[in-house]
């Protein structure tokens, strides 16, 4: 019987390691007698051994070498369809830990508004994360998937998470220490839900305020924007100073991987319109459009996303010098290059008119991994048999799958592929809500405070007979957050997430004998018989994202122009205004006291009345210009002809008063 089962190894096993047909192992034993036995005993014995050590050898999951080795030995192992599933990136909705499996999958994204379902908890998404892990950890290789998530102000797509000013308040405070501050708030937040990769920062220069992700940018200036490129040190760490140029670093478990995006040009279409062409020579381009990248890379961060953009005609997401050989060449990026979402489908016209012709530049081109989230079935079956029929060469694909291999491992996917629960209470805590109100006071640009010859209309006093709060931005938390915020166009109201609004910061901030009136529209004769010490009126833009937001006019909602009208005809009054960038407000000056951009400052409103009642003083600058008509776009600094309402880098400033004024 021991004989037999010695055979039965021998038979099934020796073939894999050594090709050797051992079926004529009987005839060995009728023959031998003891000697069979003996020299069936030798080799089973080597045979277990040569199992260990093969386990042993699996060199990629020892993290004690060097990351280059370990990914050598890992492709090795890898078929062609194991390689190209890590290329691949999903949506939510249609992965499951079968899906990861079967297809190998690398990547799992969570769309604007894609999450695991309204007001899920951290332990709730944490659990959904860890189920498509475990999907993933079941294949031959056990290769971990990385999960990604557009986290652009704060943790934006989950419910009760910190939502901070956007990009656009972000560069008004000048203040990359608080920038490097926020990205750590916000990794520690992401990782609260299981999620190890965030789609920010957004480094676009925008060049046109009609363009409906301005509010995304931090500036018109690219010093500026590159400047702001430390809060890659928040969200992925510090890379240590004897670090490679361009090989991504990633330092700890409550740091996330980061993403440098739209590569390259996003600001600069033409008229503001998203996804259109940027019409630029190559120095204006990198002397523009480019510094942000290079600052990002010197980094370390992770990945870089490609503009569904063109530059002077060519699809971003087709152009080879741009991606491969300047991006991944020039520059010498080491992490991947991801696509934006079904970016190759939109390289043709009709959007997926030909698709294997979009697979196959786009993946030409230089992009690693590609976000498809719906169709990922067809998507491999073409890039398969491209490469197949020798359209894109295995070089190519070993180049992608190095690439995020490489982030994979340096993010200890590996070591710790599923999700720390230590930092559930991370989500909204209360230290980073004092971090985002700190940022909202720092991100308030004073535009006007009185006429020249008078008494400054603030900071405001506390304590007062009556005063009247107006406007739809006022107490409208959704409002006050804009875009990205929950969904992927955000949304009014106040039962989205969790957080204060303008109007209950100012209710907190007065003193407790002045009266507070709130009419969100009032009319004209009831401000003026109302006896009202003083009015603060809050208006701006409904929230948008991406092409919703493109907007030739720039205009104050009408409703909000009559509000304005309304309330500083008859009482002396302060105007905040709620945009993600400058708007047409010359037509209302000569009627308001006090002028008060907040862009979109997010959940913590009372950082709004922090510095309206004195606590604090008005210290932001204009991130970029702000001009008298919308006739004159574009208009960036330093350019000729230069004419606006109120110049880039202006910006009044208040002293605190005390606290107890």
């Amino acid at each position: 019987m021991k004989l037999y089962s010695f055979k039965y190894s021998l038979t099934f096993l020796f073939p894999l390691y050594f090709g050797f047909d051992f079926a004529g192992i009987d005839l060995i034993n009728k023959n031998m007698g003891k000697t069979s036995v003996l020299l069936v005993g030798f080799l089973f014995s080597f045979l277990v051994a040569t199992v260990q050590a093969g386990d042993k050898d699996k060199k990629y999951n020892d993290p004690s070498l060097p990351i280059n080795k370990r990914i050598r030995d890992l492709m090795r192992r890898m078929s062609l369809g194991e390689k190209i599933g890590q290329m691949v990136q999903i949506d939510r909705k249609v992965a499951t830990p079968e899906v990861m499996r079967d297809y190998k999958i690398g990547s799992i994204l969570s769309g604007g508004g894609s999450v695991p379902h309204l007001q899920a908890t951290p332990q709730e998404w944490l659990n959904m994360v860890n189920g498509f892990q475990n999907g993933s950890l079941s294949t031959r290789l056990g290769i971990p998937m990385i999960y990604g998530i557009d986290a652009v102000h704060g943790h934006n797509n989950v419910y009760k998470a910190t939502i901070f000013p956007h990009n656009i308040g972000l560069g008004a405070t000048r203040d990359p220490e608080l920038v490097k501050r926020i990205g750590s708030a916000t990794a520690r937040e992401v990782r609260a839900t299981g999620i190890n990769y965030v789609f920010a920062p957004c480094i676009a220069v925008c060049r046109d305020p009609r363009w409906g992700r301005c509010f995304e940018s931090y500036s018109e200036d690219p010093d500026i924007v590159k400047e702001m490129t430390e809060i890659i040190n928040g969200l992925q760490g510090e890379i240590p100073k004897d670090s490679r140029k361009g090989v991504p670093y990633v330092g700890g478990k409550d740091k996330v991987v980061a993403c440098a995006k739209h590569f390259v040009g996003d600001g600069g279409t033409t008229r503001g319109i998203n996804e259109n062409n940027t019409v630029i020579d190559k120095h204006g381009l990198l002397s523009i459009h480019m510094p942000g990248y290079n600052a990002a890379i010197i980094k370390g961060v992770g990945t870089v996303m490609v503009s569904y953009s063109s530059w002077n005609g060519v699809k971003m997401h087709a152009n080879h010098d741009l991606v491969t050989n300047f991006l991944k060449g020039a520059l010498r990026f080491r992490g991947f290059v991801i696509s934006d979402w079904q970016a190759i489908d939109r390289m043709t016209y009709p959007v997926h008119a030909n698709y294997t012709y979009s697979v196959l530049t786009g993946v030409q081109a230089g992009l690693d991994m590609i976000m498809v989230p719906y169709n990922y079935t067809e998507f491999i079956d073409t890039l398969t048999g491209l490469v197949k029929n020798k359209f894109i060469p295995m070089s190519r694909i070993d180049d992608a799958v190095r690439r995020i291999l490489r982030v994979k491992f340096q993010l200890g996917l590996f070591e710790n592929p599923l999700s720390d629960e230590s930092f559930i209470d991370q989500l909204g805590h209360q230290a980073h809500r004092d971090l985002a109100r700190e940022a909202v006071r720092k991100s308030l640009v004073l535009l006007k405070n009185g006429e020249i010859a008078d008494e400054p209309m603030l900071p405001l006093p506390k304590k007062s007979a009556k005063i009247l709060v107006a406007g739809s931005h006022a107490d409208d938390l959704g409002n006050q957050c804009g875009g990205w915020t929950i969904n992927w166009q955000g949304g009014s109201g106040n039962n989205l997430t969790s957080g204060t609004t303008i109007l209950r910061g100012i209710a907190e901030a007065v003193d407790p004998s002045t009266e507070i009136v709130y009419e969100e529209n009032p009319e004209f004769d009831y401000v003026k018989s109302n006896n009202f010490s003083y009015g603060i009126v809050v208006v701006g833009e409904p929230p948008y994202a991406e092409t919703n937001g493109d907007n030739l006019n720039l205009t104050i909602p009408l409703q909000g122009q009559y509000t304005l009208y309304n309330v500083c005809a008859n009482i002396n009054c302060v105007v905040v205004l709620i945009s993600g960038r400058p708007l047409v407000i010359m037509p209302h000056l000569e009627q308001v006291d006090a002028l008060v951009a907040a862009w979109l400052p997010g959940t913590e409103g009372q950082g709004v009345a922090d510095v309206l009642f004195g606590d604090y003083g008005f210290s932001g600058k204009l991130p970029r210009t702000w001009f008298k008509t919308a006739e004159q776009l574009p208009m960036n600094v330093g350019d000729l002809n230069y004419d606006p309402l109120y110049p880039f880098g202006y910006g009044l400033t208040t002293q605190p008063l005390n606290a107890t004024s």
